[in-house]
């Protein structure tokens, strides 16, 4: 990760688990990464990575069955996790606010959109109802509204979802925080919406002088707006670095089944796709958090994965300069001259 940037949020060694009647579900674990100020990670991986639930640990709002069994998330120094709720009630929205990946859920049906703003304001600034309207107009307009006292008392259902994302972008922004996660924020949108509120994103992010950290499971997309990015697999960290260098030389096999199984960039401008064109998946399925292997978690998907890989759980490893990049791969060792053995051959999709 960039050390050129003071660290805004830091997370180390972040485990999260699940109690059910079944057993205990590891969700993630030993989780550490760092949010540089006025910078953009990307925190991408597959469904049930464990993107969302770093995410939810952060502003700790984790629902009843989880819990956090170790770690520390320190925003500029202050341990969130030794915060009374009252004291972190006054962080959510104030410093940290949280956009969700599906609006329609996080919106309230029954009021206004005008009207939720408006109450996001007034939750932590001592502004008369007028005052916070007119802020809460300025904000729609600041995420792109067109003719917001016009749709200021609409509500969430007369809108599309990339409006309505709009609208939780405005009521993230209500009191300028310091970072803002956005959590999915484009997986219900279509291609041209989605792009949309990415660029609405980085623009805000770059106007406001803020931090964000953009959840996703498309690491080529995210990389386009991204500064670093960290990848998820299986509740833990894959690699992290530079996004310029994730994109062009990623080192762990997962992060370069990702890239291969999105569309290039180029091509997700044209109209149409030849119906013929077939993306790669990644074989295999994520491990049951229940039961999670000895050795690396991606060895039966890897294509390159040997004996040891089975074995052996492989360490964040340090790759050198320029590159800057932490990957978890014992194929960076064998590369290094460290290991002496062969690669398995790649196993088929069943």
């Amino acid at each position: 990760m960039s050390k050129a940037a003071e660290p805004l949020l830091v997370i180390r060694d972040l485990s999260v688990v699940f109690d059910g009647d079944e057993g205990t579900l590891a969700a993630i674990d030993g989780v550490s990464f760092e949010v540089p100020k006025s910078t953009t990670v990307a925190l991408v991986g597959e469904s049930g990575c464990g993107k969302s639930v770093t995410a939810l640990s952060i502003m700790r709002l984790l629902p009843a069955p989880a819990r956090i069994t170790s770690g520390v998330i320190e925003l500029e120094g202050s341990d969130l996790l030794a915060l009374s709720e009252k004291q972190m009630r006054a962080v959510r929205g104030q410093r940290v606010s949280i956009v969700f990946q599906d609006p329609m859920s996080a919106l309230n049906p029954v009021y206004s959109i005008g009207s939720q703003v408006v109450e996001a304001i007034r939750l932590h600034q001592s502004l008369s109802r007028t005052k916070a309207r007119l802020r809460a107009l300025e904000l729609l307009e600041r995420v792109g509204f067109p003719e917001p006292k016009k749709r200021f008392d609409d509500y969430p259902h007369e809108m599309s979802g990339g409006m309505r994302q709009r609208v939780m972008i405005a009521i993230a922004l209500s009191c300028e925080p310091e970072l803002i996660i956005a959590d999915e924020p484009t997986t219900a949108l279509d291609m041209l919406a989605a792009a949309q509120i990415n660029a609405l994103l980085a623009d805000l992010k770059r106007e406001l002088d803020m931090s964000l950290l953009l959840i996703s499971h498309d690491v080529a997309m995210v990389a386009q707006t991204a500064d670093e990015v960290v990848v998820l697999y299986a509740g833990q960290v894959v690699e992290t670095g530079r996004s310029g260098d994730i994109l062009v030389e990623p080192r762990h096999p997962y992060t370069k089944g990702l890239l291969r199984s999105v569309p290039p960039l180029r091509k997700r401008q044209r109209r149409r796709e030849p119906t013929s064109t077939r993306l790669p998946a990644i074989a295999g399925r994520v491990p049951d958090p229940r039961h999670m292997p000895p050795g690396c978690r991606f060895a039966e998907r890897c294509p390159d994965a040997f004996e040891r890989c089975g074995d052996e759980l492989p360490e964040l490893l340090a790759l050198p300069e320029p590159d800057a990049s932490l990957a978890r791969c014992f194929l960076l060792e064998r590369g290094a001259g460290n290991s002496s053995a062969e690669p398995r051959p790649q196993q088929e999709a069943q």
